[in-house]
């Protein structure tokens, strides 16, 4: 279990003015990880205030010792993955390093900012990569309001699938389609039936957005080895946002064994990753069930998962059309939710995940799903804030919108607080929705029928 410690000093201030701004996403108290391009290089780094750590340039300047200095050294390439795949204290030693060499009253301060220009370049001068090559990712789907309204959108009998209070239900998704935060989503061709019921194939005419939170694995298990669910915490690096985007009328229309073509043509994460022990003063007792609910399986309940597996974290979408962004008005914020509208924990997903003997990789990502809750204002897609089309979501121009239209920009953040702690925050992730590409098919085959006898 993560434990409070001098990194998570609501007093300690750092020497860097933008970390100290009311409102900043990475305060020295934060201290996320990600990679990004210098110099037409990817580098390892962490963010604080408006800058990132170079972490290869921290490491040749050898202000760092101990476990600490290993760790800086394991991220000195162009990729997490061998940090990640270290023991936790290795990188909880170069958080508290870090931590130490940032803070005001930093005893190496003159030597740190003799070097300020090659270890902390600006944010807005350098380009978000993906922190690791991503080799597996599973999508979940742990949101009991989100799934029965979905239920009740397609008809179904009972909205709620029978598994789903017993077992955290998931999919397996695409890694190959998953970028990082900025730039263009292009819609995507496919299937779908149209108003008439007639089977069409060509842009997707309903392209959604969701809001959900994701977790990077950190050391996997062997094959045919569980995780408890009380140490799933230890195999978690880090957590950052995911817009799964998708293609509601492709997805409605081809689902039978689970999503495929409608979600796999892009999903948006944001570039910082916020460790477990960055989150650790937000840490709360896991989201209570209902009354009537059946008990948790032994695999799935952990004492301390009960005791602190829920997070203080507030999530928010923002939707920015061309003409919001012509007018001049900033994006219109349509989705405020929190992390508690999840009926299962990150570590009981872990543990769910493991249970039958997979093994979890370095690098994998796990999607919380679509973080709806009750509240109207708590609906994390536009299907469900437009009620599947039926009420469009209103906004202040005058616009509606009951699907995402091309040059339309959604932008998710999320900030962790709690009375006596400094907030800290998970930057953006954004995406901007572009035309379908032009795609030239040969005309459709003619169907000749046979003559009657």
């Amino acid at each position: 279990m993560t434990t409070l410690n001098s990194t998570h000093d609501p007093a300690r201030r750092s020497w860097i003015e933008s970390a100290n701004l009311p409102g900043a996403d990475f305060p020295v108290q934060n201290l996320p990880f990600g990679v990004f391009e210098r110099d037409g290089k990817a580098r390892c780094g962490v963010a604080i205030g408006e800058h990132a750590v170079d972490l290869r340039a921290l490491h040749d300047a050898g202000l760092l010792d101990g476990d600490a200095a290993l760790a800086c050294a394991a991220a000195g390439g162009d990729s997490l993955k061998p940090l990640m795949s270290m023991e936790p204290r290795y990188a909880s030693a170069l958080r508290r390093a870090l931590s130490d060499l940032l803070r005001s009253d930093a005893p190496q301060l003159a030597r740190i900012q003799q070097r300020a220009d090659a270890l902390l370049p600006r944010l807005a001068d350098v380009t978000p990569r993906l922190p690791c090559e991503i080799g597996d990712y599973t999508d979940f789907l742990t949101s009991l309001h989100h799934t029965e309204r979905h239920g009740r959108y397609k008809g179904l009998a009972d909205p709620l699938p029978a598994a789903f209070k017993s077992l955290p239900i998931a999919y397996h998704g695409r890694a190959s389609s998953l970028r990082v935060s900025g730039g263009d989503v292009r819609r995507p061709h496919g299937q779908y039936r149209d108003a008439h019921g007639e089977v069409r194939f060509g842009p997707a005419p309903a392209l959604d957005f969701e809001l959900e939170l994701a977790a990077l694995i950190g050391r996997g298990n062997p094959l045919t080895q569980p995780v408890p669910v009380d140490a799933a915490r230890d195999h978690i690096f880090g957590y950052c946002l995911l817009n799964d985007w998708s293609a509601k009328s492709i997805q409605w229309f081809e689902q039978v064994l689970g999503p495929f073509l409608g979600k796999s043509f892009h999903s948006s994460l944001s570039p910082w990753i916020v460790t477990g022990e960055a989150l650790a003063p937000f840490r709360k007792p896991a989201a209570p069930r209902g009354a009537g609910d059946p008990a948790i399986l032994p695999h799935l309940h952990g004492a301390l998962d009960q005791a602190s597996g829920g997070l203080d974290l507030e999530l928010e979408a923002l939707l920015s059309t061309a003409r919001l962004r012509e007018a001049g008005a900033a994006p219109v914020r349509i989705t405020q939710t929190h992390l508690d509208n999840l009926y299962w924990t990150f570590a009981q997903m872990v543990a769910h995940h493991t249970s039958n003997g997979c093994n979890l990789r370095t690098g994998d990502l796990l999607g919380s799903g679509t973080i709806s809750g009750a509240a109207d204002v708590s609906r994390a897609c536009l299907t469900e804030l437009s009620n599947a089309g039926k009420n469009p979501l209103a906004l202040p121009n005058g616009e509606t919108r009951t699907a995402l239209e091309d040059g339309d920009e959604i932008v998710l953040r999320a900030r962790a607080s709690r009375p006596g702690a400094v907030t800290i925050g998970f930057g953006e992730c954004r995406g901007r929705i572009a035309p379908a590409l032009e795609l030239n098919y040969p005309d459709a085959p003619v169907r000749h029928e046979e003559p009657h006898a």
